[in-house]
């Protein structure tokens, strides 16, 4: 088989014919529908979900009726986080600034 240009350009002619044929093809694509309905109609057909991969933010657990820590507790913690720092400061001044 042999295929014959009849313009004097054959390379327009080629390119023009090869975005017609992928336009097409990208329009027919649109146009074809697998289940008969809208895409719009999809969220609609989904099952219903009993679960969710999200944890339920909009649920807040009950307040306590004990605090978490007491007033001696989080002055004690405050404290070993601030000597913890100081700890690890020291070395890092005496090192001097980074070099970048």
């Amino acid at each position: 088989m042999t295929f014959e240009c009849v313009s004097n350009e054959p390379r327009i002619t080629a390119s023009a014919v090869g975005a017609l044929l992928l336009s097409s093809l990208a329009i027919c694509g649109c146009a074809t529908s697998n289940s008969g309905t809208f895409a719009i109609d999809a969220r609609a057909e989904a099952p219903a979900s009993t679960s969710s991969v999200y944890l339920p933010v909009q649920d807040l657990p009950p307040k306590r009726a004990v605090p978490a820590l007491t007033a001696d507790e989080r002055l004690k913690l405050e404290k070993e986080l601030i000597a913890a720092r100081d700890r690890q400061a020291a070395p890092a001044a005496q090192k001097g600034p980074v070099a970048r």
